[in-house]
């Protein structure tokens, strides 16, 4: 196949035409992501990712490799 390389001059030549400030035609509406959040809207943390990590791993999450310190 053919493969197309761009030097990194090129795309930042690009970087402030009109066509990268214009999102796709078909891209979702999806509020803080795709668009502008609501006014007042706060992301929320994930308070679960924190607490998995305190204590002992549970089954599946144990260390891939053992490090010796």
């Amino acid at each position: 196949g053919t493969r197309i390389i761009y030097d990194r001059k090129f795309l930042l030549d690009r970087r402030n035409s009109p066509m990268a400030k214009t999102p796709p035609c078909h891209l979702p509406n999806i509020p803080g992501v795709t668009s502008p959040g609501e006014p007042g809207e706060e992301p929320k943390a994930d308070t679960n990712s924190l607490n998995h990590q305190e204590g002992k791993p549970s089954m599946g999450d144990e260390a891939q490799f053992e490090m010796d310190i």
